[in-house]
């Protein structure tokens, strides 16, 4: 039997902690505003869709005990996370190259929100601390193995992707509201430049980890 008392708290603290998936949320709502970063939120839920999938099908645990597989995918996301961090600190370059005061037109992404969709969608596969969570966390509050229990998996993984789709609409919200405000080129360039110091943090952070331990 699931046990939702303890499964809809966890999977709720979890979703809250910034990471790297709700900040790019965050800065694609003062980018690119509410509906396009919508968007990207749907393909961070498509990767979590796939990690579901291994957990029901068996694979998950497999991965996780994997320190090969849990080590290639560290540092896919480790340069991922560090493209993204030097690509915000390149717009904040250009931001600060502006009109120092200049009100900055709103950001179009160039192919439309698929690059959105994208990023967030391999900024979220390529995190083996995602894989170790569903792996952990969905079966440990799935009850007995036995028949049934791939259902209840999955039916956690359905919730626990509810619970991150409103927790990242929080995070659109407050970013769409900064967005709003009409921000000049310089506090453009602000937002860029801490957005990309943080990607290169958590590039950093990932990269010191030993996933492959856990």
């Amino acid at each position: 039997m699931i046990n939702w008392v303890g499964f809809v708290p966890a999977a709720l603290l979890v979703s809250l902690i910034p990471g790297a998936n709700q900040l790019l949320g965050l800065s694609n709502a003062v980018r690119h505003g509410t509906m396009a970063a919508l968007a990207g939120i749907g393909g961070r839920l498509a990767a979590f869709v796939v990690l579901v999938g291994l957990v029901v099908a068996g694979l998950g645990a497999t991965l996780a005990a994997s320190a090969t597989a849990l080590t290639v995918i560290k540092w896919v996301g480790v340069g991922y996370l560090a493209w993204l961090g030097i690509s915000s600190l390149w717009q904040a370059r250009q931001a600060r190259q502006a009109l120092s005061g200049a009100e900055a037109p709103p950001a179009r992404s160039g192919g439309g929100v698929w690059p959105l969709v994208g990023n967030e969608f391999v900024v979220a596969i390529s995190n083996p601390k995602a894989l170790l969570l569903f792996a952990a966390l969905l079966p440990q509050f799935a009850g007995e193995p036995g028949p049934g229990a791939d259902l209840r998996i999955a039916l956690l993984g359905a919730v626990y992707l509810g619970i991150e789709l409103l927790v990242g609409l929080g995070y659109i919200t407050i970013g769409s509201r900064i967005g709003a405000t009409g921000i000049s080129a310089r506090t453009r360039g602000r937002i860029d430049l801490g957005s990309g110091i943080c990607f290169l943090g958590l590039a950093g952070l990932l990269a010191a980890e030993d996933v492959a331990s856990r």
